[in-house]
């Protein structure tokens, strides 16, 4: 009986069951919630014009006329910009390029088997190559570089980064062209990016300069950005299902796909190696940065001459010191490249010089006397100076009185003579005259100088009348010369 009441009672499903599927059928809704946010956010295929999109790739195409002229002017543009190494002129020259035309073409007519658009994409785009490195072969043949610049540098040794540009370059490229009413700021942004133009002028630098290293780069450079852009546009296409132009069965399809992997990994290897190779020098400068300072520019009392000097070709580092650096401390230095942080840099020779002096203390002292030897020449000099100063004084204050007694003088032979003219005229009895300046000496301690004026009267004149005469004589002749005194002496 019992056994029979147990089998009829039911048990309960438990509060928590209901609360758990509450919680699922939430997390399910919130899940497609997201997915169809994310759809509508990133599905751009019904915004598509497929046949605007073939419409405008095919009008790009052809290569003649206005295109030709505008490829030349460009090329001409980006040389110039490169000759001048202006970022600006080259970013100009990139936008009025018409070479992306064909290059869309080749990706268009792969995905779409139409091998007649194929063709003709793949002969325009060969001919605006031959016409650009033509025409920058001659701009720099007859105007060369004076020397290689950053802007034509930055186009000869390509690396994984420029295969990623050109690739989500010409992703960007496609998505835009595909979407109907095309935005033209993407366009031009990807012609920036990709730069098509700068490198095939930096090829006709290099054939210009007989510089094949630049030439074989620079080609490799536009080579990568051509089929990376071809095959973005190759992958949009197909993702976009553009209808076919023939018919392709699946081993066709499955061929194209093959050609196109194959063409892609050939074209990245060399720029993945560049890649690694400046990937492993930018890690080798950073950790030789980090060991001069926190290993060299730490130790105290040590000094360094100049910056230290790395070269990763012959696995070198130079180091110069003030201080005379010991075996013992070169050891020290070398031991420290054996630590985790500069793994790169371990099998690095460290090659230091140290100063000839015996430390860093002789050469700050040897300079504090050579600067107290130095201040006191300079004293020496400046009271030097202070003498000549004092005498150029003198001696400019004794040319002037020598001039002015000159000056004097001449201005008395002046008066003199025209005097001496004047005297013979009213004192007719004179035979001659003579005027002279005298030392004199009365109580033979002090000197004066008197001016005498020596008389030769005629012998016929009575001595009553010419002691006369010689008084009005000396008073004349006295105002005249503007004498305080005056002595007369008659000539014997």
């Amino acid at each position: 009986m019992e056994e029979d009441i147990q089998k009829n009672i039911k048990p309960h499903p438990p509060k928590e069951d209901n609360a758990t599927q509450n919680v699922k059928e939430d997390a399910k809704g919130l899940f497609v919630s997201i997915r169809q946010f994310l759809i509508e956010l990133f599905d751009f295929r019904d915004d598509t014009d497929h046949e605007a999109t073939l419409e405008a790739i095919k009008a790009d195409i052809p290569f003649k006329g206005a295109t030709a002229w505008i490829l030349i002017f460009a090329v001409f543009v980006a040389s110039i910009g490169l000759n001048a190494d202006s970022t600006a002129v080259v970013i100009g020259a990139m936008l009025i390029s018409p070479l992306m035309g064909p290059i869309l073409g080749i990706g268009m007519s792969f995905a779409l088997n139409d091998i007649e658009t194929f063709k003709k994409s793949l002969i325009n785009l060969g001919i605006m190559i031959g016409l650009s490195l033509f025409a920058s072969f001659l701009f720099f043949y007859f105007f060369p570089l004076s020397e290689d610049n950053s802007e034509l540098l930055g186009r000869v040794s390509p690396d994984i980064r420029d295969v990623l540009i050109a690739f989500f370059g010409g992703l960007a490229l496609m998505v835009a062209r595909t979407k109907r009413g095309t935005i033209a700021s993407v366009i031009f942004g990807v012609a920036i990016a990709t730069a098509l133009m700068p490198p095939l002028c930096t090829a006709g630098y290099g054939l210009a300069k007989a510089n094949f290293s630049y030439f074989f780069g620079a080609m490799y450079l536009f080579t990568i950005n051509t089929i990376f852009i071809a095959l973005a546009t190759f992958l949009v296409m197909k993702l976009l299902r553009f209808p076919m132009h023939k018919y392709a069965n699946a081993a066709k399809r499955k061929r194209y796909s093959t050609i196109a992997t194959v063409v892609g990994v050939a074209v990245m290897i060399p720029a993945i190696f560049t890649f690694l190779k400046v990937f492993e020098e930018s890690q080798i400068n950073n950790q030789f940065d980090n060991f001069v300072k926190n290993e060299i520019k730490e130790i105290d009392g040590f000094q360094l001459i100049g910056a230290p000097e790395l070269s990763i070709k012959d696995k070198e580092i130079k180091m110069s010191f003030f201080n005379e650096v010991s075996d013992g401390e070169r050891n020290l230095i070398k031991n420290q490249l054996n630590n985790k942080e500069y793994i790169k840099i371990k099998d690095f020779d460290i090659k230091i010089k140290g100063s000839d002096t015996k430390s860093f203390e002789l050469i700050t002292t040897a300079y504090k006397e050579k600067r107290e030897e130095l201040q006191e020449s300079e004293n020496i000099i400046d009271g030097l100076h202070k003498q000549i100063t004092e005498l150029k004084e003198t001696i400019s204050s004794l040319n002037n009185r020598i001039e002015q007694d000159a000056l004097n003088k001449n201005q008395q032979a002046i008066a003199f003579n025209s005097i001496i003219k004047e005297a013979k005229i009213r004192y007719n009895n004179i035979e001659s005259i003579a005027f002279s300046r005298e030392l004199y000496s009365k109580d033979f301690i002090k000197i004066d100088t008197i001016p005498v004026a020596t008389i030769n009267w005629n012998d016929k004149i009575k001595d009553s009348v010419l002691i006369k005469k010689e008084l009005e004589f000396r008073a004349w002749l006295q105002k005249e010369m503007k004498l305080d005194t005056l002595f007369i002496k008659r000539q014997e």
